[in-house]
C-alpha cells in the first residue's frame, strides 16, 4: 500500500534540476541571450576593425561637415554651404511632407471609393470596383514611373504652360501664388490660433451635450465658420495686409510664387491612389461588418440614407476599419522611400544616398535612416492605437 509523504509530515523528495521544466526554460533563455550579445559584440568589433583597416572614419562627426551639394526641394533654408546634419533634416521633412499629404488624401479617396463600392447605383459601383482592381494589382513603383514619365513629363514647356488665374502648370512643375503677409498680419496668426482652440472647445462641448441630452449640434459648420470668419475679421480689421506673389514667366521659366516640383506631384499621386485602393476595401469591409439591423432601425426612426451612414454605420465600422488602416498608413510612409526612382529628395535619396556616397559612412547613415523610419512607424502606430481605444466598444 502506497504511503503519502505529505500525510506523514515529511518534505516531498526533490528531483534533479535537469528535469525541472522551469529551470530548463531559464537556462535556455540565458544561453540564447548570451549568444545574441556575443554575436552583436563580434559584429560590432569586426566592423570597427574593418573600417580602421580601410582608413574609413567612424562616428557621427561627419554630420557637422559641409555638404557641398544642392537639394532640389527644401522646406527650410538650405544651401551647399550647409552641413550634412541640415541635409538630413531637409530629407526628413520632405519624407514627412509626402507621408502627411498622402495619408490625408488616401483616406479621403479610400473612404469615398469604399462607400461607392456598396452603392445601389450600378455604374458608380462598377467604376469603384474597376478603380480598386486596377490600382491595387499594379506595383506602386510602376505607378510612380507612369505618373512621372508618362503624364507629367508629357506636359508642355514653360512658354506653353497651362495657366489659370495665376496658376501655371508645365513640365517643370505646378506654380501657385504665394501669400505675402505685411505689417499687422500678426493679428491674423492670433485669429487662426484662437479659431483652432475654439473649434476644439466646441467639439468637446457638443459631444458632452449630445451625451447628456441626445441633441446634436452642427459642429462642422460652426467649425468652418470659426476657421474662416475669425481670420477674415482679423484681416478686415488690419486693412487686409496680405498680397500675393504671382509667378511670372521670365526668360525660360516662371519666377516667384510656390513651386511644386513634378517629382512631388508624381510621388503623391502614385502613393495616394495606390494606398486608397486598399483603404477602399477596408472601408467596404468595415461597413459590411455592421449589422444590417442597425441601418433598418435608423430608417425606421426616419433617418435618411446619408444620415444613417454618417451617424450610425460609420462610427460602428471604425472599430473594424482602424486596425488595418494603421497598416496602410505605415505602408504608405515606408513606400515613400521609392521616391529615389523619380528623383524626389526624400530621406533615403538625400541621406542614405548622396550623403552616404560622399562620406562613405554607410553604417551610420543606414542606421540613422532605419531608426527614423522605425520612429515614424512607432509614433503612427501609437496615435492610431490611441484613437482605436477611444472608439472601441466598451463592455459594461
Amino acid at each position: 500500500m502506497a504511503v503519502d509523504e505529505r500525510s506523514n509530515g515529511a518534505e516531498p523528495t526533490r528531483g534533479s534540476l535537469l528535469y525541472d521544466p522551469k529551470v530548463r526554460g531559464i537556462f535556455f533563455q540565458a544561453v540564447l541571450l548570451i549568444a545574441i550579445v556575443w554575436i552583436a559584440w563580434y559584429a560590432t568589433t569586426n566592423a570597427i576593425a574593418n573600417l580602421q583597416r580601410q582608413n574609413i572614419a567612424s562616428g557621427f562627426g561627419f554630420l557637422g561637415a559641409t555638404a557641398s551639394f544642392e537639394i532640389s526641394q527644401t522646406l527650410i533654408s538650405y544651401s551647399p554651404a550647409s552641413t550634412y546634419g541640415r541635409a538630413f533634416v531637409v530629407g526628413l521633412l520632405n519624407t514627412l511632407l509626402v507621408a502627411g499629404i498622402g495619408v490625408v488624401f488616401a483616406t479621403l479617396i479610400g473612404l469615398l471609393v469604399g462607400i461607392a463600392r456598396l452603392s445601389s447605383n450600378w455604374l458608380l459601383r462598377q467604376l469603384a470596383t474597376a478603380y480598386v482592381e486596377v490600382l491595387r494589382n499594379i506595383p506602386v513603383l510602376l505607378q510612380l514611373v507612369f505618373w512621372y514619365f508618362a503624364v507629367l513629363k508629357a506636359l508642355p514647356g514653360p512658354r506653353q504652360s497651362l495657366t489659370f488665374s495665376g496658376v501655371a502648370l508645365n513640365i517643370r512643375g505646378l506654380f501657385l501664388p504665394r501669400p505675402v503677409f505685411g505689417a499687422g498680419s500678426g493679428l491674423f496668426d492670433i485669429a487662426v490660433i484662437v479659431a483652432l482652440v475654439a473649434i476644439g472647445v466646441v467639439h468637446v462641448w457638443a459631444r458632452r451635450r449630445q451625451v447628456a441630452t441626445g441633441q446634436q449640434f452642427p459642429v462642422f459648420w460652426t467649425s468652418l465658420a470659426l476657421l474662416v470668419g475669425l481670420p477674415f475679421l482679423a484681416l478686415a480689421a488690419t486693412g487686409f495686409p496680405v498680397t500675393f506673389d504671382v509667378p511670372e514667366l521670365k526668360g525660360f521659366n516662371y519666377v516667384g510664387g510656390i513651386i511644386v516640383g513634378p517629382e512631388l506631384v508624381a510621388l503623391v499621386l502614385g502613393l495616394t491612389l495606390y494606398t486608397a485602393s486598399y483603404i477602399a476595401e477596408i472601408v467596404r469591409a468595415g461597413i459590411v461588418a455592421v449589422n444590417k439591423g442597425q441601418s433598418e432601425a435608423a430608417h425606421a426612426l426616419g433617418l435618411s440614407q446619408g444620415t444613417t451612414l454618417r451617424l450610425v454605420v460609420l462610427p460602428q465600422a471604425l472599430r473594424v476599419i482602424i486596425p488595418p488602416l494603421t497598416s496602410q498608413y505605415l505602408n504608405l510612409t515606408k513606400n515613400s522611400s521609392l521616391a529615389v526612382a523619380i528623383g524626389y529628395p526624400d530621406l533615403v535619396g538625400v541621406f542614405a544616398g548622396t550623403v552616404l556616397n560622399q562620406t562613405g559612412q554607410a553604417i551610420e547613415c543606414i542606421l540613422i535612416t532605419m531608426g527614423v523610419y522605425l520612429a515614424i512607424s512607432l509614433v503612427t502606430s501609437g496615435i492610431m492605437n490611441w484613437f482605436n481605444a477611444r472608439v472601441a466598444l466598451v463592455e459594461r
